[in-house]
């Protein structure tokens, strides 16, 4: 059944592709072969065929789903990887996809409210403010006046979900069970975070609470502004949240005619990704062009604005340790600190040769340095990086699967700005901050300052305590004695119960020889029989005796 079904996957991904002409792009594949077939059955309309490579593409993935749709949204943020014609008709993937219908966007509303649409609002636009992969989303006014948008999910949009996740699961099952790669990139544990990651997409009171909590971060800050959540008209299908105002970050020409500083923007972007990162461990993971704005009231001071915090990632302290210490290495050129770092955060094991991974470490980064973003082709960077992975058995890390991504967001979106940012340059001053700042001498001493009111309170009972702790020692250690004991007691009855077993087996040897016929070759002139079968007893009857006998 598994393999039927995913057979019937391929067969609906390969007929889709080649309706609207894009037979090009699986020419290479394994599913190549069905081709011809599929040929046969495939629908073709001949207006296909007078639209662009980009926007027969655009309409293939919106066909084949969800998971489909937000690949064409990572895809449309590399430049450098893709075809100016198709990355403009994938970025329309970020907010323009197809709606659905408005009245079942009210009939949703009114369900999950348990109201009626007047009783909510004063107006209500019916034509979509913007329509994505998971939901849509309308402007309207509350009876209150505030302005707000209502965000409503995609009917049946689970089910479709689950048809892609479930060929996803199997293929990378049959990967990570036949592959070497497979066994070290975890592409069981990298879909299973993925398919969570999107059925918390599912429920927008998760998106609420992300949002929620992403605003608390930067509270008052001039980078980064989140819109309020109306908690009150917020379920699991709905959800309402402030109206904000700004330009697309992906209009280019709208923010170069408002006159915002493109360096100083760019510059922001990366701040506001390494303050998430580093300081709240907390970051925006969807960070496509469709879900940022930005505030140009102020064009020489600009800031962004941030909404569909669907998908959150966070990391612990022993990765963002070492993440931290990994870019400061490199942004010092430092390659042999990397492969130490790598060894000793089990990301490579401890087998490899720290020379040899640095010598290959070397070779990856050394060629963009001092380049800037339009110089440098990440996509030939990421290909040297994966034969290093290989080479040396790197494990891919699950938990940095998200990061990894939002990196590729953050690197596009400063490729569109700025071209001449160097990533690299406006990073590390703020990263050498934050590992002084947490870990160097003035971190210590704050931590004891923040724990000197417990030692203090606890002070009293530390006598008493360390009285315990020493009693409690020596508590163990009689008790480890006890076990010694025990263990040698029981090696000294082990051995001499071997030993009666043997003797008691040599004794029944001996008796069931003296029953046993001598043969008939044997003279009995030769051997006295009674004479033996009676030596032969003494003999089992003393081996007997011996085996009972005390040690």
């Amino acid at each position: 059944m598994k393999k039927l079904f995913i057979l019937r996957r391929a067969f609906v991904i390969n007929r889709i592709l080649i309706r609207y002409g894009l037979d090009e792009f699986i020419s290479q594949t394994p599913i190549a072969k069905y081709n011809l077939l599929l040929k046969l059955f495939a629908l073709t309309p001949s207006k296909y065929r007078n639209l662009s490579r980009g926007e027969r593409l655009n309409l293939a993935l919106t066909e084949l789903g969800p998971i489909f749709i937000k690949l064409g949204q990572m895809l449309s943020t590399r430049r450098d990887l893709l075809s100016d014609d198709l990355a403009r008709s994938l970025a329309k993937l970020q907010d323009d996809v197809e709606p659905f219908s408005s009245q079942l966007a009210i009939k949703t509303i009114e369900k999950h409210l348990d109201k009626p649409l007047e009783d909510i609002f004063e107006t209500f636009d019916e034509s979509p403010l913007a329509s994505a992969s998971v939901a849509q989303v309308h402007s309207a006014k509350l009876l209150s006046g505030e302005n707000v948008v209502v965000k409503v999910i995609r009917p049946g949009i689970k089910r479709k979900i689950l048809a892609d996740i479930k060929l996803l699961e199997l293929l990378a099952q049959w990967f990570e069970q036949n592959s070497e790669i497979g066994k070290r990139i975890h592409p069981i544990q990298v879909v299973k975070d993925y398919k969570d990651s999107l059925f918390n997409e599912l429920d927008l009171r998760i998106e609420a609470a992300n949002t929620t909590q992403l605003k608390r971060n930067f509270e008052n800050s001039e980078l980064l502004y989140v819109p309020d959540i109306y908690w009150q008209y917020t379920r699991k299908r709905v959800m309402l949240q402030e109206m904000v105002y700004g330009v697309p970050i992906g209009d280019i020409e709208q923010l170069k005619e408002a006159g915002v500083d493109m360096q100083k923007l760019a510059h922001r972007g990366v701040e506001i990704f390494f303050t998430q990162v580093f300081r709240d461990s907390y970051f925006h993971a969807d960070m496509h062009p469709g879900n940022i704005f930005v505030n140009c009231k102020d064009p020489k001071n600009p800031s962004y604005i941030a909404i569909d915090c669907g998908i959150m990632g966070t990391l612990n302290e022993s990765d963002k340790r070492y993440l931290a210490q990994n870019f400061v290495a490199f942004f010092n050129r430092d390659y042999r600190r990397i492969a130490e770092l790598h060894v000793q955060s089990g990301w490579v094991s401890k087998q490899v040769s720290i020379e040899e991974f640095e010598s290959a470490i070397r070779t990856a980064c050394e060629p963009i340095f001092g380049k800037s973003l339009a110089d440098i082709s990440f996509g030939h960077f990421l290909v040297q990086l994966f034969q290093t992975a290989r080479r040396f058995e790197m494990e891919v890390q699950p938990q940095l699967v998200l990061l990894q991504k939002t990196l590729l967001y953050i690197e596009g979106l400063g490729r569109q700005l700025y071209p001449q940012l160097d990533l690299w340059e406006t990073a590390q001053p703020f990263l050498k901050k934050w590992l002084a700042d947490t870990y160097g001498p003035w971190a210590a001493v704050e931590k004891i300052k923040h724990k000197a009111p417990r030692w203090l309170e606890e002070l009293p009972e530390i006598p008493e305590k360390i009285s315990d702790f020493l009693s409690s020692s020596k508590h163990q250690s009689k008790q480890q004695q006890l076990l010694i004991n025990s263990i040698d007691a029981m090696r000294q009855s082990t051995n001499l119960n071997s030993k009666r077993i043997k003797w008691a087996l040599l004794g029944v040897s001996f008796i069931l020889i003296s029953l046993v016929e001598l043969p008939a070759q044997l003279s009995p002139g030769l051997i006295d029989r009674t004479w033996l079968n009676g030596l032969l007893i003494g003999l089992g009857l003393a081996s007997f005796a011996v085996s009972f006998r005390r040690q």
